[in-house]
C-alpha cells in the first residue's frame, strides 16, 4: 500500500513553480511579499503553490507580527531521496549495459 503522505510529496514536487519555490526557500526564510516579487504569477497563485508545499510538509510557516515567514523544511525531500537511491541499481545497470552494448557495436 502506498503512504498517503508519499502521494502528496510527489504531487507537490511535480509542479516547476513548487520546485522554485523549494529552491528559494532553501536560501532563507521569507514572506510571501518577498517571494511575490520573484515570480511573474500572483500573489493568489504563490500562495496555493505555498499552501499545496506546506500541506506536503515541504515548507514550514510561522506567524511573525502580521506576517507569515515561510522556509524549507527538508526531511521529506531526505525521505524521497531515500526511496530514490533504492532504483539507483537499476539505473546503474541498465547504463552499464548501454555503455557496453555501445562498446561492442563501435568495434
Amino acid at each position: 500500500m502506498v503512504d498517503q503522505s508519499k502521494q502528496d510529496i510527489f504531487q507537490a514536487i511535480s509542479d516547476p513553480t513548487r520546485r522554485s519555490l523549494l529552491k528559494l526557500l532553501a536560501e532563507k526564510e521569507m514572506s510571501i511579499t518577498e517571494i511575490v516579487g520573484f515570480y511573474t504569477i500572483s500573489r493568489t497563485a504563490v500562495n496555493k503553490h505555498l499552501h499545496i508545499l506546506l500541506n506536503a510538509g515541504l515548507v514550514r510557516s510561522q506567524k511573525v507580527g502580521r506576517e507569515t515567514r515561510y522556509t524549507l523544511n527538508p526531511e521529506p525531500l531526505v525521505e524521497l531521496k531515500n526511496w530514490l537511491t533504492f532504483f539507483e541499481q537499476y539505473w546503474d545497470k541498465k547504463l552499464l549495459a548501454l555503455k557496453e552494448y555501445i562498446e561492442e557495436n563501435n568495434h
